[in-house]
Order: C-alpha cells, then sequence, then structure tokens
C-alpha cells in the first residue's frame, strides 16, 4: 500500500476581500477602464491587510490602492482608498460609501487646449 504524506501546517490566515466587496471593487474598476483611467490591477493579501491596486499604466506604480484592514474595522474602518503619494481619500466602515470616492468629478482627464 501507499504511505500517507502529512499536509503541512497552514501558515498564518491571511486577510482577503469578501466575494461581494470583489463584485463592489470590481465594477467600479470596470468603469474606469471603459473611460480609460485605469489599464491593470493587482490583489495582495497579507496577514494584516488585503490591497487592490489600480495601475494606469503597466509598468508603473499604483495610481490607487483599496484597503481592508480588519485590525481598525472598530475605530476609524476597515476600508481605505489612497491616492498615487499615499495619501487618504476616503476611510470608513462602508465600502460602498468608501468607493463613492471615484464618482467624483475629479478623475476626469482635462483637456485645457481647446
Amino acid at each position: 500500500m501507499g504511505s500517507v504524506t502529512r499536509l503541512q501546517p497552514s501558515q498564518q490566515p491571511k486577510v482577503a476581500f469578501h466575494r461581494t466587496e470583489m463584485s463592489r471593487i470590481l465594477d467600479v474598476y470596470g468603469r474606469m477602464v471603459m473611460s480609460g483611467q485605469a489599464k491593470d490591477y493587482a490583489i495582495g493579501m497579507y496577514g494584516d491587510h488585503a490591497v487592490f491596486a489600480i495601475f494606469r499604466r503597466h509598468a508603473e506604480a499604483p495610481t490607487w490602492r483599496i484597503e481592508k484592514v480588519p485590525a481598525l474595522r472598530n475605530q476609524q474602518g476597515a476600508y481605505v482608498v489612497y491616492g498615487s503619494q499615499d495619501q487618504v481619500l476616503k476611510r470608513g466602515h462602508d465600502l460602498a460609501q468608501v468607493l463613492r470616492v471615484f464618482e467624483t468629478r475629479r478623475f476626469e482627464v482635462i483637456n485645457g487646449n481647446k
């Protein structure tokens, strides 16, 4: 008969976005792609937080980052949106409210040469 291979004990659990959270985030990302403001994204899962990074171009640093930090849910809120220079654009307890920062007109590219 064959031998039994023991599974390695799993490492520290990682924080991830739930399916409903990912649906809302991908909705926003899809609208940004259609308007030409985003071209790529990356997802990171770590022991203390999860990150969804949105890139304007493929080979750059992320233009926006959406982070979920469960340790802050009782204080400032578990969700944060950061800008390209790590400035906090919006923070809160409700993901839908935090993602409203992308619905403002300030992210539109305006051509001043008319």
